[in-house]
C-alpha cells in the first residue's frame, strides 16, 4: 500500500536572496487596508497601537504585511478603526492567475485596480480625496474628474 504525500506550500516561508521571508500578498492587502483606515481616521500608528495594547512597531509591521493578523486581532482592529472586518479583505486580489479567471455571471474579467487601495493610502491620495470631497458643485467635481483623465491620458 502506497501513501501519496500531500504538500502545501505556505506563500509566507518563501525564502528570498537576503533569507529574510516574502511577505503574502493576502497579509500585503490586509495590512494596506488597516493603514488606508487609520489615515482616513486622521489616527496615528502610535495611538492605533495604545487601543491594541501594542507598539507602533508592530502596527507598522501589520501595515506592511510582514506580520500576519490573527483573526482575534483583526477583529479588534475592525472594532476600533469602526468598520466590519470584511473591510479588510474588500478588493482583495485573488492570486497570480486572478486576470485570467472569468466569474460566473461576467461576460469578461475585471481588471485588477488594487492600485486605486494603494494610492488612497498615500498622504497624497488621503489629502486629494479630503479636498475633492470638500466641493459640493456637482458641474465642478465633474469637470475635475475630465480634467485629471485627460492629464492621465484617459478618455471620459
Amino acid at each position: 500500500m502506497m501513501v501519496n504525500e500531500i504538500s502545501i506550500e505556505d506563500e509566507t516561508s518563501e525564502e528570498t536572496p537576503k533569507g529574510s521571508r516574502r511577505a503574502n500578498p493576502m497579509d500585503v492587502h490586509v495590512g494596506s487596508r488597516v493603514r488606508l483606515r487609520r489615515m482616513l481616521l486622521g489616527m496615528s500608528q502610535e495611538k492605533l497601537g495604545e487601543h491594541l495594547g501594542l507598539t507602533f512597531q508592530q502596527v507598522q509591521k501589520y501595515e506592511k504585511g510582514v506580520n500576519r493578523i490573527g483573526a482575534s486581532r483583526l477583529f479588534d482592529l475592525a472594532r476600533v478603526l469602526g468598520v466590519p472586518v470584511q473591510f479588510f479583505y474588500d478588493e482583495a486580489p485573488l492570486g497570480a492567475h486572478a486576470a485570467s479567471v472569468q466569474m460566473p455571471g461576467f461576460a469578461e474579467t475585471q481588471p485588477d485596480e488594487s492600485y486605486v487601495v494603494d494610492f488612497l493610502g498615500t498622504r497624497e491620495g488621503l489629502e486629494l480625496n479630503k479636498a475633492f470631497a470638500r466641493i459640493t458643485d456637482p458641474k465642478v467635481r465633474r469637470s475635475i474628474v475630465d480634467l485629471v483623465r485627460a492629464l492621465a491620458g484617459e478618455e471620459s
